[in-house]
């Protein structure tokens, strides 16, 4: 297979799986991401009710069928968009580790709002989804990880898992679906400028990934032409969006080897690079006697992105500090517990929290980074006055395939 077929090889991938073809396990999985993301976006509603106004604001000035989660209608496309936003709030959503890509909160918005509008059955949702997952996560492994310096992957590698599933939901032909591709490639967009500030371009980021996925498909089935080839290209998505590109990911094991099955789910609402910290903190705290007013300094030894991307202090909203590693280890210090109560403005401006977050520092660690993607390790290390040392490694975290 040559460099130059890879999207029309997705394009034929997609347009030829039919649900006798998943395994037993797919379909369950998808089953469980269907799940996960719809309870997501009804978190939402009970844990950032204004990015609920705000989604169901945009939504509203759309009329159509399709269902906005918690209530409302909208134009499919709108809802995809409405849905992506609710459904990555709360910050709770699915991530594939290698792709570092919270696929859920792309995917599910765009194959549940094409399987309205067509009238799909369950079994043809499920294959949007799975479809939607495996295109997706592969164009993010051939980009990443140098794709991550600028680019918020959910926002730009999703664009394609969205135009797949909903490629596929519509019932769109092979040729259709390489057009939609195209169109996908040439939408994406995302910037990670939203780590430090914790702004809501964060969460208009799934959601618009999804709306331009939808659009894709849309223009391909109304007849418009794309480039034919956006992905190898030497003007194409892979060189403008990585310094290294991985081309053989892109079509590697597609339709033997199931990206879905590689998914994860989070136990804790925050970045996912939080949550091996996080687990070696709370083994820590839960299991001894530690006084956070007696720390005297925590090390949070990790891969290197952790510091150059999530080791934000000034922790002033709440995205801010689901997104801030030394928030979360320090309020796990604290409270020995984390889920959203975790997240809310009287815990993040706690006098304590904040005393225990200044002596959180990260350190990349050049062994742990050659273990990432593969790995999350965390090694903490909370040095206490007296000159005691409490130290725990984690690996895997919570909700990983492999934990």
């Amino acid at each position: 297979m040559t460099q130059v077929s890879a999207a029309g090889e997705q394009a034929r991938f997609i347009a030829q799986l039919r649900f006798e073809d998943l395994p037993a396990e797919v379909v369950q999985q998808a089953k469980r991401v269907l799940l996960d993301a719809v309870g997501c976006a009804l978190g939402a509603y009970a844990e950032d009710p204004r990015k609920v106004a705000i989604a169901q604001t945009v939504a509203a000035g759309f009329a159509g069928s399709a269902t906005v989660m918690g209530g409302g209608q909208a134009h499919p496309a709108f809802a995809a968009l409405a849905n992506g936003m609710l459904i990555n709030a709360a910050d709770n959503d699915d991530t594939h580790k290698r792709a570092l890509l919270h696929v859920g909160s792309v995917v599910v918005p765009a194959a549940l709002a094409a399987a309205q509008a067509n009238r799909a059955s369950g079994k043809d949702l499920i294959l949007a989804l799975v479809v939607g997952y495996e295109v997706a996560v592969r164009v993010g492994q051939a980009v990443m990880p140098t794709h991550y310096r600028f680019w918020h992957s959910t926002a730009t590698n999703g664009t394609f898992g969205a135009a797949a599933a909903v490629a596929k939901a519509l019932g769109l032909n092979q040729a259709q679906i390489q057009t939609a591709i195209g169109y996908a490639g040439t939408q994406a967009a995302g910037l990670n400028t939203f780590f430090e500030s914790g702004d809501d371009s964060k969460s208009v980021h799934p959601g618009k990934a999804a709306l331009n996925g939808y659009l894709a498909a849309v223009f391909a089935q109304a007849g418009a032409t794309s480039p034919p080839d956006i992905l190898l290209h030497p003007k194409g998505y892979l060189a403008a969006y990585s310094t290294d590109p991985k081309p053989d990911a892109l079509t590697d094991r597609l339709g033997t080897f199931w990206e879905i099955l590689q998914n994860g789910f989070k136990l804790y609402p925050s970045i996912l690079a939080s949550h091996s910290p996080i687990g070696a903190t709370l083994e820590l705290v839960q299991a001894k006697a530690i006084d956070p007013r007696q720390i005297k300094s925590v090390a949070v030894n990790t891969y290197a992105t952790v510091k150059s991307h999530f080791s934000n202090k000034d922790v002033q909203t709440v995205m801010s500090a689901r997104l801030s590693v030394p928030y979360c280890v320090a309020v796990a210090i604290v409270d020995r517990s984390v889920g959203q109560p975790q997240f809310r403005a009287d815990r993040f401006h706690d006098p304590l929290v904040r005393e225990v977050l200044q002596k959180v520092e990260i350190v990349p660690s050049e062994a742990l980074t050659k273990l990432y993607p593969e790995k999350f390790p965390a090694h903490v290390v909370i040095t206490m006055q007296d000159g005691q040392v409490h130290e725990a490694t984690f690996y895997y975290p919570k909700g990983d395939p492999n934990n």
